[in-house]
């Protein structure tokens, strides 16, 4: 007879292959190939303002975030570069627009990498060769950043507007021009707002090109709104292999991307889940205020970094079966919990106690599972 495994079930089988792509070198953080999927944001602060950005740095380094982009529209924000890169606790891309002699600033100034948008920069075309020279000199990637409000005339007036085709063709367009000098330390992006028009583009490059793809829905709105677009469009192409980093674009604190973020990587296996409550929805069956023990426990365990799955159920029916597969659970009913642990009730209490219980149970958990190393590395992949 195959026993049973009780308590955190393994990590499934993967969703589909990865896609095969040339891996490049943004900084200490490697993009494509088999390096997992970063996570990306961008600063909202005056680059000029050298403390506001490298505070703002600090925090999107603290909330996760693996690699961060800056604005540089202005000679003062291409100024303060350099300190910045040198400061900042993660590699720093430089976002250029407009002025091409901000790219050869942003390389002078030791960026990890140059974000350039070809649609938006006057001649750009003519500059592709002084461009190559001074990023290979350098050891600086250039990613290729195509945007539906700003592609190229020329694209805009062969499709009519912007279509998957048309994003893809401008990506690969002024890809093959870098190709000409030599020069594929390429990443490419292809953003549009609408989910649905992404990830069509995004298909289109996968297939035809092997440069990392940077993920992104462009202008994806406030932050439910943005969650839910960037969720279904990552959610689609990561599950086929496509996909070497994200951002998450919210009209939101820059932080609140990167949370975002990584919850959708960890939703999907491709990084290392963290504290996950599992929670029901609440019904008619419920015979507790389930919503206010869901958000209590996760206030009393915010912070905790290991692989634990609670799960806090509030009726006879799902919660025993949800709460021994967790690694720690409570079924509630009848004004008491049952406390599971590994899969076998420990003990039942008053609900009064059940919150101060769980925590109790998850900190001993904790330090178990950080005693036997269980708290980092990437998951474990099982086939059985």
């Amino acid at each position: 007879m195959t026993a049973i495994s009780l308590g955190m079930p393994d990590v499934p089988i993967k969703l589909a292959e990865r896609r095969k792509s040339r891996q490049i070198q943004v900084g200490s953080v490697a993009v494509g190939g088999d390096a997992p999927v970063s996570v990306q944001s961008m600063t909202t602060t005056r680059t000029s303002d050298i403390g506001a950005t490298l505070q703002q740095i600090a925090e999107l380094t603290a909330s996760g975030c693996q690699i961060v982009r800056v604005a540089c529209p202005t000679q003062d924000d291409a100024d303060a570069l350099a300190t910045i890169a040198r400061k900042s606790q993660i590699p720093v891309i430089a976002d250029i627009h407009f002025q091409p002699k901000y790219v050869f600033a942003a390389i002078d100034a030791g960026c990890a990498a140059v974000r350039v948008n070809p649609g938006n920069i006057k001649q750009f075309d003519d500059k592709v060769r002084e461009i190559a020279k001074a990023a290979s000199g350098a050891g600086v990637p250039i990613r290729i950043g195509v945007n539906a409000g700003s592609l190229d005339p020329r694209l805009l007036e062969k499709y009519g507007k912007a279509t998957p085709e048309a994003l893809a063709e401008s990506a690969l367009w002024e890809a093959s021009l870098f190709e000409e000098h030599d020069f594929r330390d390429i990443k490419i992006s292809v953003k549009h707002n609408d989910p649905v028009v992404m990830v069509a583009a995004y298909r289109l490059l996968a297939q035809k090109c092997d440069y990392p793809l940077h993920l992104g829905v462009t202008e994806a709105g406030p932050a439910f709104q943005g969650t839910i677009k960037s969720a279904v469009a990552f959610g689609a192409l990561l599950a086929e292999g496509i996909g070497d980093t994200i951002r998450v674009s919210l009209s939101a604190p820059p932080a609140e991307e990167v949370k975002v973020g990584i919850q959708i990587l960890e939703s999907l296996n491709l990084r290392q889940r963290r504290l996950e409550i599992v929670s029901c929805p609440s019904c008619g069956r419920a015979q507790v205020d389930v919503y206010k023990l869901a958000d209590q426990v996760t206030a009393g365990l915010e912070g905790m970094e290991v692989p634990l799955r609670v799960a806090v159920m509030g009726c006879v029916v799902n919660g025993p079966g949800e709460a021994r597969e967790a690694d720690l659970g409570v079924a509630s009913g009848n004004g008491k919990g049952q406390i599971f642990v590994k899969g076998e009730v420990i003990k039942t209490v008053p609900e009064s106690k059940i919150v101060e219980t769980l925590i109790e149970e998850a900190m001993k958990l904790a330090e178990q599972m950080e005693d036997a190393g269980v708290a980092s590395g990437e998951p474990q992949v099982s086939v059985s």
